[in-house]
């Protein structure tokens, strides 16, 4: 009797908990915007990553072990598979050695960009403030700077990360470090400039208190720290728990094994076969539907490496106490909480430096333009990733993004409640995720099996699957 009522104790409390934290969401999500983003902008308050709340109840982690599970098959299978046909206990590693290929030029050209974004824009703005009180150069002062530091931003921002991933000719996984960190520099450096020159300005040659830079060992903890806001000071907390960063990164590492395994075993048999039938209705339907569970397990593995282990791991190393680097998305019923909660760490920047800043500028009336021109930055940085990462033109992430992306997000709004909406979600993304990983899976095989023969413009955007005949 007396471990009946225990287990009776022990479902109360896990009830109880489970339904605090769904109350907790609930009225969270149920926020406006406007306070919304304001508490999100509020770097003074700490918060935990949801899913290190959810993994301490006992029934969620069950999921999480159930993919731990899913992995140790794979190595399985693959083991089985390779002793059957080729009489040996091998795990074959070739594709890792081929995508992380030239990490020595990765090295030191992240050096070079991480140097230029520490110094570059903080010594410019630096000179530019200590020259600004000057009653009649102000005009000329200000334009030298802005001149000056947009100069050296293109050039090692903009032109410099280019440059070494197609003079090089980096494989694609180095090729996706060099871009993804070059548009975090530039994103960084931004937020600093943006939140800097408005103090700058109001240093007029009449006031008394002198101007308080911003120290560089600030700008330096925020240029590794996982936000995209600059300030000069945030939450910390009191220590390191350095077991908690060797467990983050040890799963890093595991799920980029859980991507390898997903490539050999799910994608790169089925797209090898289908290279050598010509790109039809057919072939597509085919492909779409065999790459979409697979396309599926790579968004899941990417949000939780990056968003929730690798953000997770900095922060604890630099004692950041704010972990809301994401939401709970997987609930939403509509495309427009979706993208709202799926990166918080993006969403505030494009909200504050886009959205906001655009209304700021044109008017409270355009919200559906500034909206949408958020879309369509957002679109067209995903699709310059996917360009230099893969080294062909093939905008499928740019109409997926700035098309159906925003027809989804005005389609599906915050009305839709219905848990009905969050099927339809979960449908869009697996189609979506499949219509992705299909059609960029069979233009890399075009391009190998047809290469190009000119460098024209039309050569150069026009997708080699849909005029490559395959032999």
């Amino acid at each position: 009797m007396m471990n009946y009522n225990c287990d009776i104790n022990i479902i109360i409390s896990l009830k109880m908990q489970i339904l605090q934290n769904i109350l907790k969401a609930k009225g969270e999500r149920s926020q406006p915007n406007k306070q919304f983003h304001k508490k999100m902008k509020d770097k003074s308050v700490v918060h935990v990553s949801l899913s290190s709340e959810l993994f301490e109840i006992s029934h969620i982690r069950t999921i999480y072990h159930m993919f731990i599970a899913a992995l140790l098959l794979f190595i399985i299978s693959t083991l089985a598979v390779d002793y059957i046909d080729q009489g040996r206990l091998v795990l074959d590693f070739d594709l890792f050695y081929y995508a992380f290929g030239q990490l020595g030029t990765v090295v030191w050209a992240w050096t070079l960009m991480l140097a230029y974004s520490l110094l570059g824009p903080y010594y410019v703005l630096s000179v530019w403030a200590s020259l600004n009180h000057s009653r009649g150069w102000r005009t000329c002062v200000s334009a030298v700077a802005a001149l000056t530091l947009c100069a050296a931003q293109t050039s090692m921002l903009g032109i410099f990360p280019v440059y070494i991933v197609l003079h090089y000719q980096l494989p694609p996984a180095s090729r996706f470090i060099i871009i993804l960190e070059q548009i975090r520099f530039v994103m960084k450096s931004y937020s600093f400039i943006r939140e800097t020159t408005p103090a700058v300005l109001k240093n007029t040659p009449q006031k008394v208190e002198p101007l308080r830079y911003p120290s560089l060992s600030s700008y330096l903890y925020f240029l590794f720290c996982p936000t995209l806001i600059y300030r000069e000071v945030y939450p910390r907390n009191p220590y390191v728990r350095w077991n908690y960063v060797g467990m983050n990164f040890l799963k890093i590492l595991a799920s980029l094994f859980y991507l390898y395994f997903i490539l050999v075993r799910l994608c790169i048999p089925v797209f090898t076969n289908k290279s050598n039938q010509p790109f039809n209705t057919r072939t597509f339907i085919l492909a779409l539907f065999h790459a979409a569970f697979p396309g599926m397990l790579m968004l899941m593995l990417g949000f939780y490496a990056f968003l929730h282990c690798w953000l997770n791991a900095f922060a604890e190393m630099l004692r950041f106490a704010d972990r809301m680097f994401y939401r709970d998305w997987w609930n939403s019923t509509s495309f427009a909480n979706y993208y709202r909660t799926w990166n918080i760490v993006v969403h505030d920047w494009l909200y504050y430096y886009g959205y906001r800043d655009f209304l700021w500028l044109m008017g409270h009336k355009l919200r559906s333009v500034a909206t949408l021109s958020v879309f369509a930055v957002s679109a067209l940085v995903h699709e310059y990733a996917f360009t230099l990462g893969f080294g062909f033109f093939y905008p499928v992430m740019f109409c997926t993004f700035a098309g159906i992306g925003v027809v989804f997000n005005f389609a599906m709004n915050d009305k839709r409640k219905s848990p009905v909406w969050n099927i339809i979600m979960w449908t869009c993304l697996f189609i979506g995720q499949g219509v992705h990983v299909c059609l960029y899976c069979v233009e890399w095989y075009a391009q190998i099996q047809c290469p190009r023969t000119g460098t024209s413009f039309w050569e150069l955007v026009t997708p080699r699957s849909w005029i490559c005949s395959y032999q």
